[in-house]
């Protein structure tokens, strides 16, 4: 990419840009002239100045003149674009030969299947999507467009739904039939498993996030822009809201609702069919309760002998 392409990109404020053949992203460490990097304050800058680095995203309050500073207003985020936009396509072809896909499968334009995917019956992928190695894609299952599948990870799966003969003790499986909807822009981590809605549908809203090895249970609907560590594991007919942020091995009773932009910290639990408020806060702990709270929580039980 040029400089003035960048430039555009990041939405850069003006000023007299060096001209360079920009090929990819990296650390000040092994940065060269065809390599951006980004600093966040002024002493990272005075450090990237000193690299090799052909150019650099910069904050708009950085006072200098030197022609290989880009000033953006986010200078993180805008090098996380630029990595995406000098990402290189892998070679080879789209759907790779050891993939299994069932001849009533739909597979959208510019779509990638890895080595050992398997795509079901009826299942659908829209364009641009990257599925990974070993995926599973159950019959059903709908991705939309640009999403990321890492390897191993399995969507649209039976869930976990058994009704118990009082009488014999006897389990039986309740029908888990429901749709498994993918939205636009998700990626969704290595080893993590979705189930598909029993009757009704299992929803992962657009542009949410989930880490590795984590598990969403049957019926749940999860929002848009959902942040999902590692270890998560989120029980049956659960709603995530818009924007929240749910940290490692986060653990979720069924029927449970967390609202728009609330964060659970690591390992914090929340009992079934509870409904946990306060955009922006966050909370911890078993039972999760706010920060504040469970603070002080903390401290009592010290002070205890």
């Amino acid at each position: 990419m040029t400089t003035a392409e960048i430039a555009e990109l990041v939405a850069a404020q003006p000023g007299p840009h060096a001209e360079r053949d920009i090929q990819r992203v990296s650390a000040f460490a092994r940065a060269t002239e065809n390599t951006l990097v980004f600093a966040q304050d002024a002493v990272a800058v005075t450090t990237a100045l000193a690299s090799a680095a052909g150019l650099v995203l910069a904050p708009l309050a950085t006072p200098s003149d030197n022609s290989r500073i880009l000033r953006v207003r986010n200078p993180k985020y805008a090098f996380a674009l630029c990595a995406r936009a000098l990402a290189r396509q892998p070679d080879g072809p789209l759907i790779h030969p050891s993939a299994v896909i069932d001849p009533t499968a739909t597979i959208g334009a510019g779509t990638r299947i890895g080595p050992g995917a398997v795509v079901e019956a009826g299942a659908v992928i829209g364009a641009d999507c990257i599925i990974g190695s070993r995926v599973t894609l159950c019959a059903g299952a709908q991705l939309g467009d640009r999403v990321i599948v890492q390897s191993g990870a399995v969507i649209g799966s039976t869930g976990f739904g058994y009704v118990r003969n009082p009488e014999t003790g006897e389990h039986i499986l309740f029908p888990q039939q429901g749709a498994c909807i993918i939205e636009d822009d998700v990626e969704i981590g290595a080893n993590t498993t979705i189930d598909r809605g029993a009757l009704g549908e299992t929803r992962i809203g657009r542009g949410t996030k989930i880490d590795n090895q984590v598990h969403i249970a049957h019926n749940c609907v999860i929002g848009k822009n959902v942040i999902i560590a590692a270890q998560v594991g989120i029980s049956g007919s659960c709603v995530i809201e818009d924007g929240a942020v749910i940290a490692g091995q986060v653990g979720l009773g069924d029927h449970v609702t967390i609202g728009k932009g609330v964060i659970l910290g690591g390992s914090a639990g929340v009992f079934p069919h509870k409904h946990v408020e306060g955009p922006g806060q966050m909370f911890m702990g078993i039972p999760a309760e706010p920060l504040k709270h469970y603070l002080k929580t903390i401290a009592k039980v010290r002070r205890l002998k």
